[in-house]
């Protein structure tokens, strides 16, 4: 967990418009940030605790090496923004959605994205050992070098993202939608010899 220096305890950010701003090493604790509209502004190594991101729009904000804990993003939406090598702990995702951006390196262990919709974001060598993502939507993601160990996948739709690091023996890939070229992809990545004739 980063080391903050300053602490926003207990204030209401309902429906506050963030443009540009800068936050480095702050500590928001029980911060209502519900319907806050987030354009541009950068959050780096700060810890949220008890934060509700209810409906809030982030549209290419940056939130480098942050830490989630117990936060709410029901109905929350992230365009365009960078969430590198931030980390997720009891955490509650209902209806996230994420329009690419740079997710690469975060920490969704054990995270339950079920109704999660992502597309087109980078999530280079993310954790997401145990997540459950059963009937989530994760369409053109990058996950190469991602950690899948027993993430559930069953029914998520998967079209067009990145599995070339995907093992099917500890995945639960049941029903899962794909395209014929992932499906090469797995099978060869797998150790199969795929073959058009």
């Amino acid at each position: 967990m980063p080391e903050t220096h300053e602490t926003v305890r207990e204030e209401d950010w309902y429906g506050r418009r963030l443009e540009g701003t800068s936050y480095a090493g702050v500590a928001f604790v029980d911060v209502d940030m519900t319907e806050l509209v987030d354009v541009g502004a950068t959050f780096t190594d700060c810890v949220f605790r008890g934060v509700r991101f209810n409906t809030s729009t982030h549209t290419n904000a940056a939130f480098l090496q942050c830490t989630f804990s117990g936060t709410n993003f029901f109905d929350a939406t992230f365009t365009g923004c960078k969430l590198v090598g931030s980390t997720f702990v009891r955490c509650s995702f209902s209806m996230l959605k994420v329009e690419g951006g740079d997710w690469s390196f975060v920490g969704f262990s054990d995270a339950d994205l079920r109704t999660a919709s992502i597309t087109g974001a980078r999530m280079r060598e993310a954790d997401l050992c145990g997540a459950r993502a059963d009937g989530a939507i994760l369409r053109d993601v990058d996950l190469s070098g991602a950690s899948l160990h027993k993430a559930n996948l069953a029914g998520a739709d998967l079209r067009g993202s990145d599995l070339t690091g995907l093992d099917p023996t500890v995945v639960d890939l049941r029903g899962a939608l794909i395209r014929w070229e992932q499906a090469v992809q797995v099978a060869t990545a797998w150790g199969l010899d795929v073959r058009a004739d």
